[in-house]
């Protein structure tokens, strides 16, 4: 095998005897019908029992290699698979007979203009009956894409497509980690991060050729990748769900402070001063993992952040976060204060419990949101301590 080739067409394989040899073969045809493609069909097979080792090595001869990965997975497969490659380019896909080998050409003709991902978009292309299940076609799939559009700024219709082509050098600079399914969406979503060029072609879903089950699992694989991309983003995860929290809580504790409000036959009184000051503090915790996250991503390269980003958490230095925390605390003292006051005007006797919990609810939210960032501040501080290798 000469190993200055441009094109790699890589197949993860964990037992698939009953189609890898088909998909071989297509991808083989694909080579002798495009001369100018020089390239190879890479098995990165993952611990295969069944014969699907002996049925790629039937193939040697015409460009056919296998790669052994030792670690178990999905995305263990892809990265050793990766690694091992001799092509500039490579383009990966399940030997399940649901992806087109054939037509492959769009791929890497984008790849050839300087595109470092290029993707397959099922819904374009056509998906057979019976090909895909309906939770994956009108939820799943359709959801993830969304998320992932929002969260990562890029315009991909298709975040699951197992048919994907990229450049090989680029791919690996992005130091991929994720061992299972969720590595699909981790290519995506660092590639968006680090501004690589994607783009995305129509490609056809094909019933799948097995009789066995799948590999995939709807619930634990849909949720392993709902989670990396949350993880990926602490905007989304923790700063505007934090946000949003912190508003409620503030408008609602102030609204209720000088009084009941009504709001058509529903009351609104201490109860809900109370509900709010839980948000507050939920709020307060959220905005706290926020700059946790992006220090660590910061300090670990865990994904990139920007300049901007950085600047402005450079800017909340862990002295303004105390200073900001001690504030808190005083305006809350001061409301114990008042409550004092008030509770000593009635020789600290009974006193009407509705009217006082309006001022001892805001008072003990604040304290303990002020003890919040005063510790949330030195942990951060912490985090940004740079040790000495």
């Amino acid at each position: 095998m000469v190993k200055n080739v441009e094109l790699s067409i890589i197949m993860p394989c964990l037992n698939e005897h009953e189609t890898l040899e088909a998909s071989i073969q297509e991808a083989l045809k694909f080579y002798r019908d495009h001369p100018d493609v020089k390239g190879e069909v890479l098995i990165a097979d993952n611990g295969s029992t069944d014969g699907s080792i002996e049925i790629a090595e039937k193939y040697a001869d015409q460009g056919v290699r296998v790669a052994h990965i030792k670690n178990k997975g999905y995305g263990n497969a892809l990265i050793g698979g990766t690694k091992a490659a001799y092509g500039k380019y490579c383009i990966m896909g399940d030997p399940d007979n649901s992806y087109d080998f054939y037509h492959l050409m769009p791929f890497i003709e984008r790849l050839r203009n300087g595109y470092d991902l290029v993707m397959g978009n099922r819904f374009k292309g056509g998906i057979e009956k019976g090909a895909m299940p309906w939770s994956h076609r009108y939820i799943g799939t359709p959801v993830l894409s969304f998320i992932g559009r929002l969260f990562y700024h890029n315009k991909i219709g298709d975040f699951n497509c197992g048919l994907r082509g990229y450049n090989r050098k680029r791919i690996m600079d992005l130091h991929l980690r994720t061992t299972g399914m969720e590595y699909a969406s981790e290519m995506i979503v660092q590639a968006a991060l680090h501004g690589y060029k994607i783009a995305e072609v129509p490609t056809v879903l094909r019933v799948d050729g097995r009789s066995s089950a799948p590999h995939l699992s709807t619930w634990s694989d849909g949720w392993r990748h709902l989670r990396f991309l949350l993880m990926y983003s602490p905007k989304w995860l923790f700063f505007y769900p934090g946000v949003v929290m912190i508003l409620i809580g503030i408008l609602g504790m102030l609204g209720i402070l000088w009084g009941s409000r009504n709001l058509s036959t529903a009351r609104f009184s201490v109860n809900t001063s109370l509900f709010c000051g839980g948000l507050l503090l939920a709020g307060i915790q959220n905005l706290l993992f926020t700059i946790y996250s992006y220090i660590y991503a910061k300090n670990t390269s865990y994904f990139p952040v920007k300049d901007s980003t950085i600047s402005k958490l450079e800017n909340l230095t862990m002295d303004k976060g105390v200073f900001v925390g001690v504030i808190v605390f005083i305006i809350g003292l001061i409301l114990t204060i008042i409550s004092l006051v008030v509770w000593g005007r009635h020789d600290f006797g009974s006193l009407n419990v509705m009217n006082t919990l309006r001022i001892t609810i805001p008072a003990v939210i604040f304290m303990i949101t002020g003890i919040q960032v005063i510790f949330g501040s030195f942990f951060a501080g912490i985090l940004n301590i740079k040790v000495q290798k």
